[in-house]
């Protein structure tokens, strides 16, 4: 599939999430309606849940999937509503470690038959923040049949799809064969479209587990203001422009401050993907918070400590490129002032 077919089924399948008609999605996609009634056998309306944001949806859906004891296993380093969430709801949270090494992804041959035997659920996120890593296909086949022979539920947090470098391609986990048996994916608007205030995201995937999410939020939730659903509609149907415009501003950000810490003798690693940078610790500079106060004190840059993440985010720090490249080299200068 060329860039182009490529940009038009993309367009369709962002527009056949929202109530609009097939004749619509292909008068705006340029594709047929024999090629979106194809795309759209895909996806069902009852498989489809709007939510107050990905960070909402994965604080719940614990209380939707688990009882107390039950397993669930979650990234080390991660995002921490990752693990808080289901400890909310009484599970036994277990972390699957990433390393470097591996390219930040969990090795699923290490994990204890006893406990992947026993695991409720698997929470996978990729890109991943804060370790700013991607996953590639092989990874994503291996882990649908790693949940098919345990019967483990996967949960992918899809936030930083549309925030990727280096020419790789952001993709669903439900792009994949068998993934809609065994999990879910949340999608966030906040991050490619800048609607983070709004609070609107969507989870979709295995109508069962959906069924199961939306029986538990109807108690505390009678669904988002539909205002904003009629602006996440218009974000996903509009002209995709400012998407592409956005990520390209931050892979500049990136190559900037990377490369411009690799100049002063820090080896930091571009990231692959998301909207920061995860740094290995200088040596010499103690633990993750200590170096963050120093990095403060010394040249008034304030970044998060790796350990923040989990225990083997100890020994990094997380940078947010939130700043145009030409203030990101005076941020470069102020750190190779300070002599850390």
């Amino acid at each position: 599939m060329n860039k182009t077919t490529k940009a038009k089924y993309d367009l369709a399948t962002r527009m056949l999430k929202v109530d609009i008609s097939i004749d619509e999605v292909a008068l705006m996609s340029g594709l047929t309606i024999d090629e979106i009634e194809k795309l759209k056998a895909g996806i069902e309306p009852e498989e489809i849940m709007t939510i107050n944001g990905s960070q909402e949806g994965m604080a719940h859906i614990a209380w939707a999937l688990c009882n107390p004891g039950d397993v669930v296993l979650t990234p080390n380093p991660g995002y921490p509503i990752f693990s808080i969430g289901p400890s909310l709801c009484g599970a036994d949270v277990r972390t699957y470690p990433l390393y470097r090494e591996n390219g930040f992804l969990p090795k699923l041959s290490d994990i204890p038959e006893e406990t992947a035997k026993a695991a409720k659920y698997m929470l996978v996120s990729y890109p991943l923040n804060p370790v700013c890593a991607t996953a590639n296909d092989a990874f994503y086949e291996e882990l649908i049949a790693f949940a098919k022979k345990y019967n483990i539920i996967i949960l992918h947090d899809n936030a930083y799809s549309d925030i990727i470098y280096g020419g790789r391609e952001g993709k669903s986990f439900l792009s994949y064969e068998g993934a809609k048996e065994v999990g879910v994916e949340f999608y966030s608007l906040s991050k490619s479209y800048n609607l983070t205030g709004a609070r609107i995201s969507f989870v979709i995937g295995n109508q069962k587990i959906v069924d199961k999410f939306r029986s538990v939020r109807t108690q505390f939730d009678y669904g988002v203001f539909l205002p904003l659903q009629y602006g996440a509609a218009a974000a996903l149907n509009g002209p995709q422009d400012a998407v592409v415009a956005q990520c390209e501003e931050y892979e500049r950000r990136n190559q900037a401050f990377c490369g411009g810490l690799r100049s002063i003798g820090w080896d930091v690693p571009d990231s692959e993907g998301t909207m920061f940078v995860w740094a290995p610790v200088p040596k010499g500079h103690g633990t993750s918070e200590e170096f963050c106060m120093e990095l403060m004190e010394k040249a008034g840059v304030i970044v998060t400590p790796g350990a923040s993440f989990g225990p083997h985010g100890e020994g990094y720090v997380r940078f947010a490129l939130v700043l145009p490249p030409e203030k990101i080299k005076e941020v470069v200068e102020a750190i190779r002032r300070s002599g850390l």
